[in-house]
């Protein structure tokens, strides 16, 4: 939303925090939520969004360090040590580029993070379809979800 458009303060209902306060509270039990999941399959949340990170990237040699490191909103030695960890339980793996900077370090999923990968997005996609008709009541009424 561009901050011309915004209601100011003063004006903003009690139906509007309201909104405001079911959103919030949706977004963190959904986050609540996923991280149980990826702890089901032995993954931390970050874990699970490194492996979600690499499928992701639009580009087929994978994403660098760098490019990972600006996704999770991390510094470029703690995404380090996420893929140290994480390559440790045999779900990534690097690789060189082969290209004109034989520097820059890409990273790819193994079987079994695709495996792992593919088996926590399945439930996450069930669970967004059961969340859309709940986000879009949202713009209409003041859907309180039950804090969990």
């Amino acid at each position: 939303m561009m901050q011309g458009s915004m209601p100011s303060p003063e004006h903003l209902t009690d139906q509007e925090y309201s909104r405001l306060l079911a959103l919030r509270v949706g977004l963190r039990q959904l986050l609540r939520w996923s991280e149980h999941r990826a702890a089901e399959v032995g993954l931390t949340d970050t874990q699970h969004q490194l492996l979600l990170t690499i499928r992701g990237h639009c580009d087929p040699d994978g994403p660098s360090i760098g490019e990972v490191a600006g996704y999770l909103c991390a510094r470029h030695h703690s995404v380090v040590q996420l893929i140290d960890r994480t390559e440790q339980l045999g779900l990534v793996a690097r690789k060189r580029e082969q290209g004109k900077d034989r520097r820059v370090v890409r990273l790819m999923l193994t079987e079994a993070g695709k495996e792992t990968l593919a088996s926590l997005s399945a439930v996450h996609q069930e669970e967004l379809q059961r969340l859309t008709p709940l986000v879009g009541a949202l713009d209409d009424t003041s859907v309180m979800p039950q804090a969990g």
